[in-house]
């Protein structure tokens, strides 16, 4: 599958887990519809990791939060510091 194929697996499997989701809101002891949103869960699971191995993280809220090596944009500079700011760097500020 190729990128668009992929994301559009995911959307699709997404959107059933939110539908399966609503349902079990009202339907909470059918063990038919429980056993479809894990096995949706699952799926939508290892398509997405799938995915962001292959073309990026899809959220800052997953892959990011797990290891820390990816906040390491803190000891970067900061947007006002000269070292970041092209228009600055190497001039003095009046």
């Amino acid at each position: 599958m190729d990128q668009a194929q992929l994301l559009e697996k995911l959307m699709e499997l997404d959107f059933m887990a939110v539908d399966l989701g609503l349902y079990l809101n009202t339907h909470p002891s059918e063990t038919e519809a429980i056993a479809a949103y894990r096995s949706v869960i699952t799926a939508a699971d290892a398509l997405r990791m799938k995915y962001e191995e292959a073309y990026g993280p899809l959220c800052s809220f997953r892959s990011y939060a797990a290891d820390p090596q990816y906040w390491q944009w803190i000891n970067a500079p900061w947007p006002w510091q000269k070292g970041a700011n092209l228009s600055l760097a190497g001039k003095e500020c009046q």
